[in-house]
């Protein structure tokens, strides 16, 4: 017998007795003394409880267990350990052991049919370097790549999903390897990555109806058979909220004169936008491409903060395609790039300080309240709300004074043919 299984055997022999002693008694391990005193009624012995003439008695009475651990150690550092291995870019992974780093690659490359000169291997989940220290404190079946020469390997997330998105999109298959991955991972920051991306993966948005797609319009009002009839209303609503704040700001007036004419400015403001719909077509993917905001399979893209021509994070979403979607989509924001509260809405009272509603332009104020003139559908992280600092153009509140006067002199006409 090797001295390998020797120092196995006591080993095993030692776990076991104190084991033993210390779960079904619930007593400490005994004394030399006091083993002697029990298995032999005090005749003299030489070796301690477990056979072995090595271990001393310590001043508590106590078993000194300084060469049962280095021993322990020993084999455990000797012991071979499984790990999972595969190649660069394959998929298909084997079940090898060894002790060390050196062994492992001898036989990873043998099997893999690699050379073994500038072989290495890395973990699969990061790509970090495995050495013979490191090798050691990986814990059993843990899942490494062998590398070859310059081979370099990113982490086992990105080459899933490389994977997953070569096999085509919208496939049963293709969600179902992509729950697998997900259900296997461990690390919250990769859990996050595979389920945005399931996320997308999971598209029902070429589904319209109720019918169709039950679970999408959970939640929703039964008045609403189809998807796109109740993403109008989800606009129509916005827009309709900012028509009460209008509303809202007339409480704040107090002389009567002036009032009254923000009262006529906010009913002529309601015809006109009760004559578009309320701009709900501005949701709606059925509607012509000029009045949409998405494309017709129902794409958002995100148009970047007030200050800016287009988003930097290209953020975009589908809330046609899940419910989850659908609610992530309420956080996005119809972004006025001139302030409604700051700016849009107190210029249009001070225009009717000492100025009648028929002299102000209102069209101008309408574009600017409810139209993509001067909204910008945003991702709740690029919606700025800090103060803007842009104001209305002073040329565009008043109506032209030629309009003004060609209107006036056509009313007087009008009466001078009366008399």
């Amino acid at each position: 017998m090797n001295y390998f299984m020797l120092c196995y055997r006591y080993c095993s022999r030692i776990s076991e007795y104190f084991f033993l002693h210390h779960c079904h008694t619930q007593q400490p391990p005994v004394t030399q003394r006091q083993w002697r005193k029990m298995n032999t009624g005090g005749q003299q012995h030489t070796t301690a409880p477990c056979g072995h003439p090595d271990e001393e008695e310590d001043g508590s009475g106590r078993y000194k267990l300084r060469t049962v651990f280095n021993r322990t150690m020993f084999g455990l550092f000797n012991k071979q350990k499984p790990v999972k291995i595969r190649g660069c870019g394959e998929s298909r992974k084997y079940g090898i052991a060894a002790k060390d780093v050196k062994e492992l690659l001898k036989k990873g490359c043998k099997l893999l049919q690699l050379p073994l000169s500038g072989a290495h291997v890395c973990l699969y989940a990061d790509g970090t370097n495995v050495t013979e220290e490191f090798f050691q404190t990986l814990p059993n079946n843990t899942e490494l790549v062998l590398l070859s020469g310059d081979q370099a390997w990113s982490g086992g997330v990105v080459y899933d999903i490389g994977q997953l998105l070569s096999t085509g999109l919208h496939s049963d298959d293709l969600v179902e390897a992509a729950k697998g991955l997900l259900s296997d991972e461990q690390a919250p920051k990769r859990r996050k990555i595979l389920n945005d991306l399931l996320l997308n993966l999971d598209d029902r948005s070429e589904l319209e109806s109720r019918e169709e797609d039950e679970d999408w319009f959970k939640g929703v009002d039964t008045r609403f058979k189809t998807k796109s009839a109740y993403m109008k209303f989800n606009c129509e609503s916005r827009i309709r909220g900012y028509m009460k704040e209008l509303g809202e700001a007339t409480k704040s007036i107090q002389k009567a004169k002036v009032k009254a004419e923000f009262q006529k400015a906010s009913e002529c403001l309601g015809e006109m936008l009760k004559a578009a719909r309320y701009n709900g077509c501005y949701f709606d993917r059925t509607e012509k491409e000029p009045d949409r905001l998405c494309t017709q399979e129902g794409w958002f893209t995100c148009q970047g903060s007030f200050d800016l021509d287009m988003c930097r994070s290209l953020h975009s979403i589908n809330p046609y395609s899940s419910q989850e979607s659908r609610i992530v989509f309420s956080t996005w924001n119809l972004d006025h790039r001139i302030e409604k509260k700051r700016t849009v809405i107190p210029a249009l009272l001070e225009a009717l300080q000492n100025h009648k509603s028929t002299d102000v332009n209102l069209n101008y104020f309408y574009r600017l309240l409810f139209t993509r003139e001067n909204l910008k559908l945003v991702h709740i992280v690029c919606h700025k709300k800090g103060a803007h600092n842009l104001l209305c153009d002073t040329k565009k509140i008043y109506r032209q004074a030629s309009t003004t006067d060609k209107g006036r002199q056509k009313a007087k006409g009008k009466k001078r043919r009366l008399m």
